[in-house]
């Protein structure tokens, strides 16, 4: 992209890219072949010229984000818009509007304040000259004075150091990174190694202007703590052949009306290699999908809430998955899932049903049984609600949010406990895929680790891995524009789900279960996924213990043709294309979830893939099969395995 720019020569940055290719061979990943043009040779030349100076107290790279609250400041005009979006990659990080401070004074106590709502602060200088004029960093000398002396930032510079003649005391920051103003993936690899998906390595091929840093200057940081950005050739994958064939079978599946619009990420050996989003939120093309977009994820709620704490609990001794259901559950006491061991419930191998549309207990005539009455699509309006169960405005009784003209009783939520309980068994033993179970889950994780549920989930995983899409009841923290819209609902809530859960029996749990309610983007979806395929540990944190990750994902009853694993789905044990949600090459190891709305996610450690598909397939019906007709996700999934070069 700039290679091609008619601008001054920049001697430092020449001298960058020279100590670049002398150094190629000291990268493993350089092995692989590369082709003209897919971005390779330019990351790996960003990787060997991005220099960590002074790394104060160890704190690059980041640890423990959830205890972070991070903002951005530009100095200048960038040349490339990548850094601040990929350090929103890794956590939100707030962008901050520049402040011109007329003495350095002005400038301390506009950092003190900013100190009161942020404990780091990361400035990127613009260090470089447009048409022989200085740079526009070169009017913020007061500011830039002061953040020299902030003991609470980490200071970015793009250039060849000039702007240490006018603001001096930058150079006494006490984490500095130097860049090339002219590599593409320079910006990019910078904030990688603020995050830890890379680590410095690279050393000052000559002195920088105007500092005591000297050839041979440059610390060593560590890499590979999380998630790595990088161009798919990097990561051994054929970029033309992803590109291609990826788009096709999205573009297909949006002309088709199988869906408006998705999102697809594919890593590779912990490299997000492909990140794209494609349509519209909606089928009247108003406003497209953005990759950083949240989508209702329905049944992968299951891998990615109540089972990753039972996973944890599992490790800690907790939690026995051979105990019957009534040791952790004693409201099912005395019923005929007493005895059923969680082992077998998580496995979708306990006789227990399907589902139940709990939404058709609240109905006159229809409250004791309601898995008696058929499923159908018949309006509830039709119907009269019992007076105790809901109201059209909320009050103490009735807090439960379902629709802005339906709240829900307080105590409704035992009577699906209820309904459970009395359910029958199905006759035969073997592989049934159910839900009940998972509404339970909330509950029992409560009680055993005597937090609130959703807390815990959110303290214990998603904000340590800086998954912070990953919540329920998203319009509390989100705005509407930036969340999917799922379903218009002609039967039952008689709206359009737009931020609140598609599932029905979530709704009536306050949005809260193990079965559906999650909602997430996929880049932090792939997180929690990466965490799993890393078999429990994330930057460098052990979150859920090995042999528990293990055990969690492996088959659990193959020998009676059962594929599942605990929670997880697993690929078939004999492979049948016209049955399978998994490429065919997905190894034996591999795991992962499909959602109702139109949501995938499969991991593959043998293999090292990893593939999240985000869609609204259910818009503006749920009676909508095209998504499975034309296979439009195993298909992208084979191409994953195709595109994985030799």
């Amino acid at each position: 992209m700039f290679a091609n720019e008619k601008t001054r020569p920049d001697i430092s940055a020449s001298l960058f890219l020279l100590l670049a290719f002398l150094l190629a061979g000291a990268n493993p990943a350089l092995s692989q072949p590369e082709q003209p043009g897919d971005g390779t040779a330019a990351f790996r030349q960003a990787e060997q010229a991005v220099t960590l100076l002074r790394n104060e107290g160890q704190l690059i790279p980041l640890r423990r984000l959830d205890t972070l609250r991070i903002a951005y400041l530009g100095v200048g005009r960038p040349l490339s818009d990548s850094f601040y979006p990929t350090l929103q990659r890794y956590m939100p990080v707030a962008r901050l509007e520049l402040p011109f401070a007329s003495s350095e004074a002005e400038a301390e106590a506009w950092l003190q304040e900013l100190g009161k709502e942020y404990n780091l602060l990361i400035v990127e200088v613009m260090d470089y000259s447009i048409g022989g004029q200085l740079p526009p960093s070169y009017q913020q000398a007061n500011l830039l004075e002061a953040i020299g002396r902030y003991e609470r930032a980490i200071v970015v510079i793009h250039g060849d150091g000039t702007v240490f003649r006018m603001a001096p005391g930058l150079m006494e920051s006490q984490r500095l990174i130097v860049a090339p103003n002219r590599l593409e993936y320079a910006p990019s690899v910078a904030a990688q190694i603020i995050f830890g998906g890379l680590g410095a390595r690279a050393k000052m091929p000559a002195p920088l202007q105007n500092t005591s840093f000297r050839r041979g200057d440059g610390l060593e940081s560590e890499g590979g703590l999380r998630l790595r950005y990088t161009p798919p050739a990097y990561a051994g994958m054929d970029a033309q052949l992803l590109e291609d064939s990826i788009r096709a079978i999205v573009e297909e599946g949006i002309r088709a009306g199988a869906f408006p619009g998705a999102q697809v990420l594919v890593a590779k050996d912990g490299n997000v290699v492909y990140h794209k989003a494609f349509g519209y939120h909606t089928y009247d093309s108003l406003q497209a999908v953005q990759a950083t977009d949240i989508y209702d994820l329905a049944s992968v709620t299951k891998i990615s809430s109540a089972l990753p704490a039972l996973m944890r609990l599992h490790g800690q001794g907790k939690f026995d998955l051979d105990a019957p259901l009534k040791q952790y559950f004693p409201q099912l006491g005395r019923s005929n899932k007493d005895t059923l061991s969680f082992r077998s419930m998580l496995a979708h191998n306990a006789r227990l049903l399907p589902w139940i549309p709990y939404w058709k207990g609240t109905l006159r005539g229809n409250a004791r049984y309601p898995w008696k009455k058929r499923w159908d699509n018949e309006r509830i309006n039709d119907f009269r609600f019992r007076w105790c169960t809901f109201k059209t405005d909320s009050s103490a009784r009735f807090p439960v949010y379902v629709t802005d003209s339906l709240w829900l009783h307080r105590n409704y939520k035992e009577k699906i406990y209820k309904a459970i309980r009395k359910s029958p068994l199905n006759e035969k033993e073997g592989y049934v895929y159910s839900g009940l179970l998972f509404y339970l889950l909330p509950e029992m994780v409560a009680e055993l680790t005597g937090e609130d549920f959703e807390r815990y989930l959110k303290k214990t995983f998603y904000h340590p891995l800086g998954a912070y899409t990953i919540t329920y009841n998203p319009l509390r923290f989100f705005p509407q524009s930036r969340i999917v819209p799922t379903e218009r609902d002609t039967f039952f809530r008689m709206a359009l789900l737009h931020g609140r859960v598609h599932d029905e029996g979530a709704a009536m749990m306050g949005g809260v279960s193990g079965n559906a309610g999650l909602f997430a983007s996929a880049n932090d979806l792939a997180k929690l996924m990466t965490m799993y395929m890393n078999f429990g540990a994330y930057a460098g944190e052990q979150y859920i213990a090995e042999e528990s990750a293990r055990e969690f994902t492996r088959c659990q009853y193959c020998e009676t043709g059962n594929r599942r694993g605990l929670g997880f789905d697993k690929p078939l044990i004999e492979y049948d294309p016209k049955d399978s949600s998994v490429a065919e090459a997905a190894s034996p190891d591999s795991f992962g979830h499909s959602g109702y709305t139109g949501t995938f996610t499969w991991a593959d450690p043998k293999n090292g893939l990893l593939y999240v598909f985000m869609s609204n397939r259910v818009y503006p019906t749920r009676d909508n099969p095209k998504i499975y007709r034309l296979n439009i996700r195993p298909r992208i999934h084979e191409v994953l395995y195709e595109a994985v070069r030799e």
